[in-house]
């Protein structure tokens, strides 16, 4: 046998044999977050069991997750801050909740073999109650400053929020800041989710607030925000 010959089936046999690595691993991994269905994000949420003129029920799908076992499900009332917790073995459950009121909910799913567990995202919907047509904003989510504590840069921070409305018809946001446990407020109607060069003082501790208001005079209030600078 030549001595090319030789070499090249050499060649060919650590080729063959080498073992894969991470990176030969196709991209089909199966991802265990749970996937929301229903109630849809930003809607006013309709199909539901009418209890009462306060009540109906509400059923909650999401995707099947592989190798879960079961599910905790958290609804928070977007109104009074409260939040309750449900578990499931199934990708469904039915609950009976106030009308004529805002929900955040998401879904953790809980895997058979190990500890780890997976949080969907967070989606919001509007109970309605009878003979609605217009809805009221959800109360705006905080995006920036998160945390107990801020670092100022040159004495200033940013202020950032997401606000949404199952009508898509928001006009404008009233901004309420400062240092006391119920600020006054700071700047009214303004048009953009975020409001930049406020003048803050190092070691005091603000309070927020927004207020959003759709093109129907309806308005809802945030949750109270504080953050410390540092």
């Amino acid at each position: 046998m030549r001595t090319g010959t030789l070499v090249l089936l050499v060649t060919m046999l650590i080729c063959g044999c080498k073992k894969k690595t991470d990176g030969d691993k196709p991209d089909m991994e199966i991802s265990n977050k749970p996937v929301l269905l229903f109630p849809s994000q930003n809607s006013a949420c309709t199909t539901s069991t009418i209890v009462s003129a306060t009540q109906s029920i509400i059923s909650f799908t999401w995707k099947q997750v592989d190798n879960a076992s079961n599910y905790d499900v958290i609804i928070k009332n977007m109104t009074t801050g409260t939040s309750i917790i449900h578990n499931t073995p199934v990708p469904m459950l039915e609950l009976t909740l106030s009308r004529d009121t805002p929900y955040s909910w998401y879904v953790i799913s809980k895997p058979v073999k190990t500890p780890l567990e997976s949080q969907s995202d967070i989606w919001n919907f509007y109970n309605p109650g009878p003979g609605e047509i217009y809805y009221t904003p959800f109360p705006a989510d905080q995006n920036s400053p998160i945390g107990q504590y801020v670092t100022a840069l040159n004495g200033s921070i940013q202020l950032r929020w997401r606000g949404s409305d199952p009508d898509n018809d928001i006009v404008n946001y009233d901004v309420y800041f400062g240092t006391s446990i119920s600020p006054e407020i700071y700047k009214s109607n303004v048009p953009d989710m975020f409001l930049n060069n406020i003048k803050v003082i190092s070691g005091t501790t603000y309070y927020w607030k927004i207020i959003t208001k759709d093109e129907h005079g309806n308005s809802s209030s945030s949750a109270l925000f504080q953050f410390r600078v540092v």
